[in-house]
């Protein structure tokens, strides 16, 4: 006799068997159509740069840039296809074909997207533009200036750069896997953003692909599109495919440090004159804190905070221990805390803590693809310091919750001195620090994904007090769909609103004008992309 049970599972099996028989047919059908679309635009090459899910590279080359495992799973859905140009008129024509074909188009640049909408769509059918072949720097230091392929790695920057010149850098994140389309895009920030601000804040030229096909400089898009592409998202507009950089001045030696404490001792302390010293101190130094519940190293059996302290300045660890010895005694750096080397150095310092004896610079260029961990990340700002009964409170539901844990990056310097108007990063004057929440771990299981997930969302409500309002701002490159998602539909411009002033602010409305005015239907679209003003009724 026949269970429901063994019927229901019958019936499942049945309704997955004819569903992947149908994106089969789909993924044959449309690798047909590609191909035949790309073959009518000259150079397109297009047995050599369309990947469908029957080819043995298929899953190896889609797995090779997820960085978030919680999107490698047999239920993410995948792309139908995944396209891999070389050259930029390959770009062009897949824009072109996937617009014909009405298909969505996503961009992957090869960095972090900790919510993989690069390369996962809300739409049962999309094709992927993966941008890995998109990797050459071209740095000249003579003239200040380095162009860079959105492929690129950060690591890879660096390390072209310091080839060149041991006194140029460029003021972008601290990580060294993350891609230079998507960072650059999201306005990414690093420790010399209190000398000389964002990455958005020296970008001289970009080239991308707009819905037309067209490959367009800085002169040929206009300066409304290249305001929007610093800051704004480049997957809402087109295909970035380089950035002209402008190179900083860093001196020959820079000096790091890290010096922990925890909250039974005067970490409390610690946090407090942090928090008044970090975003005002002299542009040379930057400060970041890492907030995290472990073990307590004294009382055995019980769990405590720690509070690491890690900078970067400028100068020699004589000038930094005076600088901090007379505005943050309470840290207590000693010269002995801290270490000089080369920004190049430091850059590798920032990745994995090592001296210069132990890890040399050449570590950069690895990618380490298909290596990812679980993970989630949301943000906020603050604008008013915590109070002591405030941080004592948040130690207490941090101990609580258990593994996630915040990082607190500093801001002022130049990058408050910069307009908020001037890119579509508002997020300047007026803000203490950034928060980022995080927590990854190893188990997939679905208990422990559901568990981790809602540690963060507690936590971001238990903020609310401490953080920005009205409206609670969050940074474009921590994406975070719990605050807004958008599927399109009738309301899409409303939907927009909801995620877009929160990363965008005053900023949002220019960004939509643009968007109205470079892409009205909408072709470049993601979960939180920007939306064109609705059409009028006739």
């Amino acid at each position: 006799m026949t269970t429901r049970s063994n019927q229901t599972t019958f019936v499942s099996s049945v309704l997955l068997f004819l569903l992947l028989l149908h994106v089969s047919a789909t993924s044959a059908s449309l690798y047909d159509d590609f191909v035949r679309c790309l073959n009518t635009h000259p150079n397109s090459s297009a047995s050599q740069i369309v990947i469908p899910q029957n080819n043995p590279s298929f899953t190896s080359t889609l797995r090779a840039y997820i960085r978030n495992a919680r999107f490698n799973t047999t239920s993410t859905p995948k792309p139908v296809l995944i396209l891999t140009p070389k050259t930029e008129s390959h770009v062009q024509a897949s824009v072109l074909c996937a617009k014909k074909l009405n298909v969505q188009l996503k961009t992957r640049s090869g960095g972090h997207d900790y919510e993989g909408i690069s390369y996962v769509s809300t739409e049962p059918t999309f094709v992927v533009l993966d941008l890995f072949n998109f990797r050459s720097i071209d740095v000249n230091a003579e003239a200040g200036y380095a162009w860079a392929q959105a492929g690129a790695t950060l690591g890879e920057l660096y390390y072209r750069i310091a080839e060149k010149s041991k006194t140029l850098g460029f003021p972008a994140g601290i990580c060294p896997t993350v891609g230079v389309g998507g960072h650059v895009s999201a306005g990414g920030y690093g420790n010399l953003l209190r000398k000389y601000g964002l990455s958005v804040d020296n970008v001289l030229d970009a080239l991308i692909v707009d819905v037309n096909g067209k490959l367009l400089d800085r002169k040929a898009m206009g300066e409304d599109l290249f305001w929007a592409i610093r800051g704004g998202g480049g997957g809402s507009f087109g295909v970035i495919l380089a950035y002209k950089l402008k190179l900083v001045p860093v001196p020959e030696k820079v000096t790091v440090f890290r010096v922990m404490s925890y909250t039974e001792s005067n970490a409390t302390d610690v946090v407090l004159k942090w928090q008044d010293v970090a975003p005002s101190t002299v542009d040379d130094l930057w400060m970041r804190m890492l907030v995290q519940p472990v073990s307590s190293p004294t009382k055995k059996g019980t769990n405590t905070v720690r509070i690491s302290v890690l900078g970067q300045y400028l100068g020699n660890s004589n000038q930094l221990v005076s600088v901090l010895g007379k505005q943050f005694p309470e840290l207590g750096l000693k010269k002995e805390d801290c270490l000089e080397m080369s920004w190049i150095e430091s850059v590798v310092w920032w990745n994995d803590g090592s001296t210069p004896n132990v890890t040399k610079p050449e570590v950069l260029l690895d990618r380490n693809p298909d290596q990812a961990k679980f993970g989630k990340r949301k943000s906020d700002y603050v604008q008013t310091p915590i109070s002591r009964e405030g941080l004592e409170s948040l130690w207490k539901k941090l101990i609580e919750l258990g593994k996630t844990g915040l990082v607190f990056n500093a801001y002022g310097g130049k990058m408050a001195r910069v307009s908020a108007s001037d890119a579509p990063f508002p997020h300047r004057a007026g803000n203490l620090f950034k928060i980022q929440y995080s927590v990854s771990w190893e188990d997939g299981g679905e208990e422990a994904t559901k568990e981790y997930l809602n540690q963060t969302r507690v936590l971001y409500s238990f903020m609310t007090p401490f953080v920005s309002k009205n409206p609670r701002s969050a940074f474009l490159a921590y994406r975070d769909l719990d605050i807004g998602v958008n599927n399109f539909g009738k309301d899409s411009y409303e939907q927009g609103k909801v995620y877009g002033l929160k990363y965008f602010n005053d900023n949002f409305n220019r960004l939509v004008k643009v968007k109205t005015a470079v892409d009205p239907e909408n072709f470049f679209r993601n979960e939180q992309s920007i939306p064109p003003l609705p059409r009028k009724a006739c």
